[in-house]
């Protein structure tokens, strides 16, 4: 690195590194599934069985795919920056850990099977069903809700030290 970043890196506690590090996991990990399991039930139900419908729809399913595995770096980080902290008992973290497992579970359970689902169906030229898009639509809405909850929780944590 430059020196003027290795000086800025060398003065910044471990904590700033791992929050930063948990926040831009954040950002780039769990934004894009977030879009792009919200994509999903539009595009599939807009889809119609030729390439460019499936290789859109293939696609979406692929981002929620990668960056779920990508995403698992976003706890690892958080409980490392949490322990740094010296906050891990607190109730506002045991309840986004809840939450975060919450999400990780509707995401590993419903909704990336369903979207398989949805795929196998669209790639064997069957017609999608508007209630397996509706389910799936409905389980990517409390996936993000679960998200935006956790946000919500990080950035207002009760007992905060910013004052906010």
């Amino acid at each position: 690195m430059g020196g003027a970043v290795d000086h800025i890196l060398e003065r910044a506690p471990v904590t700033k590194i791992l929050l930063s590090l948990h926040v831009l996991a954040a950002i780039v990990a769990i934004g894009p599934v977030t879009v792009a399991a919200s994509m999903f039930p539009p595009a599939a139900r807009r889809a119609a069985p030729d390439a460019a419908g499936v290789g859109t729809v293939a696609l979406l399913h692929r981002i929620c795919r990668v960056y779920a595995g990508v995403g698992l770096s976003v706890p690892l980080l958080g409980f490392a920056t949490a322990a740094a902290m010296g906050v891990l008992g607190s109730g506002w973290l045991v309840t986004s850990i809840a939450l975060t497992a919450a999400a990780a579970g509707i995401l590993v359970a419903f909704v990336l099977p369903r979207q398989e689902e949805v795929l196998g169906q669209l790639k064997s030229e069957q017609g999608v069903g508007r209630e397996s898009t509706v389910q799936l639509a409905m389980f990517t809405g409390i996936f993000n809700l679960l998200w935006a909850t956790v946000t919500v929780l990080m950035t207002v944590r009760p007992g905060s030290t910013t004052g906010a």
